[in-house]
């Protein structure tokens, strides 16, 4: 694996019983970039995030990742360990804990990083303090960056929703990842809080030189973000390449529009009863 590839997918399939959710998807995300997959509804871009989560193992296939101790393969490692590894992930679904507060939910985010033991634990010794005034920090850090201060101390069942998917964005940023994996970050946010996702997507690889992994169906912010775009259909591979050049594809236009005889077919016919009425 090269120097300048983070992560890297070769000859990727899941197969569900008699269903082949993922066929043969191979890619590489190089260190430093935004690199998105697309798609319609059914066509992957999921599934492929969740063999890089370990939540599902390949049929067939490998997953090798350049951890902070050298290159491996991702694929022979437990869930448990992926956060561990610098691979942090939000999902479409904002999986939070409502009962908690906004910087109660960051520090759960810092549990990959304490290394203070059960009996420094228990009696609050010197170990856990610093520990603990470390997590503080970087959760104030996130807190600032993501301008989460008016939310700090709020129940997370009380937020906006648009609030809630930045707050599921900063614990994932307390993980201090190498890999950020973010699930349809834009779904369910207006076009404002698009932008804001867009601005803070670019200050994360940016200012903090994290890889960023990203499903979207968001044509604008996968244009305006990503570095590179995989196209998928049916668990297949259609295109990569710059989002402009994965745009204009044949492949990838028939894919979401359908072909010009699909498209035919939607307009009514001469003299249908709609256009005798309107006239």
């Amino acid at each position: 694996m090269n120097d300048d590839i983070l992560l890297s997918a070769r000859q990727l399939s899941v197969r569900f019983g008699g269903v082949l959710a993922v066929n043969q998807v191979s890619f590489d995300v190089r260190q430093g970039e935004v690199f998105t997959l697309i798609g319609p509804n059914g066509a992957g871009k999921t599934t492929v995030f969740n063999l890089i989560s370990r939540i599902y193992t390949p049929t067939t296939g490998e997953i090798d990742y350049r951890g902070p101790n050298g290159v491996l393969r991702l694929t022979d490692q437990p869930p448990h360990q992926i956060a561990g590894l610098g691979i942090a992930r939000t999902f479409q679904n904002i999986e939070l804990f409502e009962h908690a507060t906004v910087l109660h939910n960051l520090l759960i985010g810092r549990h990959t990083h304490r290394q203070s033991g059960l009996w420094s634990d228990l009696f609050f010794g010197p170990r856990t303090r610093q520990a603990e005034l470390q997590a503080r920090r970087k959760a104030e850090e996130v807190i600032e960056l993501l301008d989460l201060q008016h939310h700090r101390d709020s129940l997370v069942a009380g937020l906006p929703y648009g609030v809630r998917k930045v707050v599921e964005l900063a614990r994932a940023l307390c993980t201090e990842p190498r890999l950020l994996l973010l699930d349809e970050p834009s779904s369910g946010l207006n076009v404002e809080e698009t932008e804001d996702m867009a601005f803070w997507i670019q200050d994360i690889q940016k200012e903090l030189g994290i890889t960023v992994l990203m499903v979207e169906h968001d044509m604008t912010l996968v244009s305006r973000v990503s570095d590179r775009v995989l196209a998928m259909n049916q668990g297949e591979v259609l295109a990569s390449g710059t989002p402009r050049d994965v745009q204009t594809h044949p492949g990838v236009v028939e894919a979401y529009l359908g072909t010009i005889d699909d498209v035919s077919n939607l307009r009514r016919p001469e003299g249908s009863a709609f256009e005798r009425s309107a006239a």
